[in-house]
């Protein structure tokens, strides 16, 4: 009988040679583990990331539509809306399912380089793109659980019609406007320093482009140089074409928006890719 071992063994017990990649293709584990950890760190205080965002988007539709009085309707690509039905939407898309997915998204490198545990994420055989990937994926998560709450909770609401009309274009614009401020939630902690970075970039990025977006008004009634300022404002074209999908109108042209916000969100997974890849103050 021979004394040598099976060759299963001797293979099992070989190494890739150095420098040589084990896993060759997709690190489909490596990367559905690190999704898992990012949805599971927000559910772990759903109070805050979860159920806070989706209050605070059903008090703005209580306080612009009971405590304002604001019920005169709305025109709309030239139809009449009810402000109610308006504002519904664009509340939706704007704070329940925008500002969680930046929140969730500028959080997670921010926290690693400023606790010191920054290296959980680059240590990790995870590719850039497959870090990207999941950090972005457990934001548009939050996105769209949150989101989704709030359209039930405005469902049941008195006097307020979020009906589908066009499901498609609500997932669509909804998963173009999830992954804009996701990967600006990237691109903020990589680049942030510490939370008054990241809360700077909230105050006065995010805050006065989804307040001057046409979330609460028609664009159309504001004068020339407004109307081109909210023109050319990316959130502009996701309320809109968010809004066409429960409405049938929108005050933009649907494709010029989808296309300019897919452009966008191209440009910017490309520079959080590259970022990612280069190590820029990460791993300084």
């Amino acid at each position: 009988m021979s004394s040598q071992p099976p060759i299963g063994e001797i293979q099992s017990a070989i190494r890739s040679a150095p420098g040589v990649p084990v896993i060759r293709n997709v690190n489909w584990g490596g990367l559905k583990t690190l999704y898992v950890k990012e949805v599971r760190r927000f559910f772990k205080v759903h109070l805050q990331t979860v159920w806070a965002p989706a209050i605070t988007t059903l008090l703005f539709l209580i306080v612009f539509t009971i405590a304002t009085g604001a019920k005169s309707p709305v025109h709309v690509g030239g139809i009449v809306v009810p402000f109610a039905d308006f504002i519904a939407p664009g509340l939706i898309i704007a704070q329940g399912m925008m500002g969680p997915a930046f929140a969730n998204a500028s959080f997670s490198l921010l926290v690693g380089k400023i606790q010191g545990t920054i290296v959980d994420y680059l240590q990790p055989p995870l590719s850039s793109a497959e870090l990207l990937a999941a950090l972005v994926g457990g934001a548009m998560t939050r996105a769209f659980i949150v989101g989704f709450i709030c359209w039930c909770a405005m469902a049941l609401y008195p006097g307020v019609h979020v009906t589908p009309v066009h499901p498609l274009a609500i997932l669509w614009f909804g998963f173009l406007g999830a992954a804009f401020l996701s990967f600006l939630g990237v691109l903020t902690s990589i680049w942030a320093e510490k939370f008054d970075h990241a809360a700077a970039v909230t105050n006065f990025v995010i805050a006065p482009l989804s307040l001057l977006s046409g979330t609460f008004y028609s664009v159309d009634r504001l004068a020339p140089t407004f109307r081109a300022f909210s023109h050319a404002n990316p959130f502009f074209y996701i309320i809109s074409g968010f809004r066409y999908g429960f409405l049938g109108t929108s005050d933009s042209p649907i494709a010029v928006g989808s296309i300019a916000i897919l452009a966008v969100d191209i440009v910017l997974g490309v520079s959080c890719y590259l970022l990612l890849r280069k190590g820029w103050k990460l791993k300084n």
